[in-house]
């Protein structure tokens, strides 16, 4: 019995000195940064350049990662929109189109090993099959392509269908 009672008396005073530690001890963070972590989709995988959304987040409010239409292809340029509005600056133009991954059907062994370094699952294909990218899900992260020991794997830009055909913006005449 008095074990027991010794054991929650220590235990009460304990938790009690650790919540007035947080609490006097807190660390504000920064409200902007929590706000743009929030907006990113989470994804973490990379394609930004940054490990992670976290890291992106920060390296956003930091000013040192310049807001582009393809800074995050998981969240596509609404995305951009919306952190450039946040942010309160201009979005820059893209530098190209989005990067797929394309397997080389020639080259493709069907080792698997590139499905189970795919964050989205994009890459489906049994053992000694071969495999193919769902040009859907894939992000162009690039990480399927340093494990493909034939080198099948490519990023390629997305090639234009209906879905993805945009009318281009007419030049404005003496700007």
């Amino acid at each position: 019995m008095i074990a027991t009672t010794s054991l929650t008396v220590l235990g009460l005073v304990l938790g009690m000195l650790l919540t007035f530690a947080g609490r006097y001890f807190q660390v504000a963070g920064n409200p902007l940064r929590d706000e743009i972590t929030a907006l990113l989709p989470g994804v973490n995988c990379g394609q930004c350049g940054l490990p992670g959304c976290a890291g992106a987040a920060e390296a956003l409010t930091e000013g040192r990662l310049a807001v582009t239409a393809n800074l995050c292809p998981p969240g596509g340029p609404g995305l951009a929109q919306q952190l450039a509005a946040k942010l309160g600056v201009s979005l820059e133009a893209a530098s190209g189109p989005p990067l797929l991954a394309w397997v080389d059907e020639k080259l493709c062994i069907g080792c698997a090993h590139c499905g189970s370094h795919c964050p989205t699952d994009a890459i489906v294909g049994a053992s000694k099959q071969l495999h193919h990218v769902l040009h859907e899900a894939c992000t162009g992260c690039g990480k399927c392509l340093p494990v493909c020991p034939t080198e099948s794997l490519q990023l390629r830009p997305l090639a234009v269908s209906i879905q993805q055909w945009h009318w281009p913006k007419p030049l404005l005449a003496g700007v």
